[in-house]
């Protein structure tokens, strides 16, 4: 009896052992996974393309540090009062090019520049206010080329009349802000008159390049439309950011 009882006590002290060493483990996992993981900012709900952002939108999630990724807000005050560029996804961690506070608008290093029509040898018939484009140089003297390697920001495109060229009954911007690809397609195809003046979004930089290439009549600019694209990482390729 005596035999059996101490057998008894033994397995109960092993099993409490083991148990107490398994808690250690856990709690000692529990606390590295929390020292990995980060807060990253994401929506609580669905936020269309288009749609401002406000404190009420935005909450916190915790990401494993090994699935974080540079770009991702980790302070909700930095997304407030911005601009969906692309639709955002319930508890999608929020990536800063998918925002943009004032989308039309020059940046902090830029202003909105009109390019005198003299200095302008062709405009993609496509383009539109908001859409990125890519600007080339050609003359009589000059080798064709890219002008910047990144693509700029068109703040308007106006016809003789000073008129947005739109299609009135299906504007662009609301199709691109609603992320509607067959709207924003019939838009371009339904609208009505020839492109005569185009604002850019440019440093000053860019704008001086421009003016010292163009101002004597040698060289002239090709101005074509750069449909936004996305990558395999989720990162934009070729649009506005």
């Amino acid at each position: 009896m005596k035999v059996r009882r101490n057998a008894l006590i033994s397995a109960a002290a092993a099993l409490m052992s083991g148990l107490l060493v398994y808690s250690i483990y856990v709690l000692q996992l529990r606390g590295i996974e929390h020292q990995d993981s980060v807060r990253v900012v994401v929506p609580k709900r669905f936020v269309a393309a288009g749609e401002r952002l406000g404190a009420d939108d935005l909450t916190y999630k915790p990401l494993a540090g090994s699935a974080y990724k540079e770009g991702m807000l980790l302070d909700a005050e930095e997304a407030e009062g911005m601009e969906a560029v692309v639709p955002l996804g319930e508890s999608e961690p929020v990536l800063k090019w998918k925002l943009d506070r004032y989308h039309l608008l020059p940046r902090e290093t830029e202003s909105t520049f009109q390019l005198p029509r003299e200095y302008v040898l062709s405009v993609s018939n496509g383009i539109r206010a908001g859409d990125s484009v890519v600007i080339y140089v050609s003359g009589d003297n000059t080798r064709s080329s890219r002008l910047f390697p990144e693509e700029v920001t068109v703040a308007s495109v106006k016809t003789s009349g000073n008129q947005e060229v739109d299609d009135m009954t299906n504007p662009n911007l609301l199709s691109l802000a609603d992320g509607d690809k067959e709207k924003m397609y019939a838009s371009r195809r339904n609208a009505n008159g020839m492109i005569e003046f185009v604002n850019l979004n440019l440093t000053e930089e860019q704008w001086l390049k421009i003016d010292s290439l163009c101002k004597d009549g040698t060289n002239k600019l090709v101005i074509a439309y750069r449909p936004l694209t996305m990558g395999t990482e989720g990162e934009a390729e070729g649009g506005a950011p």
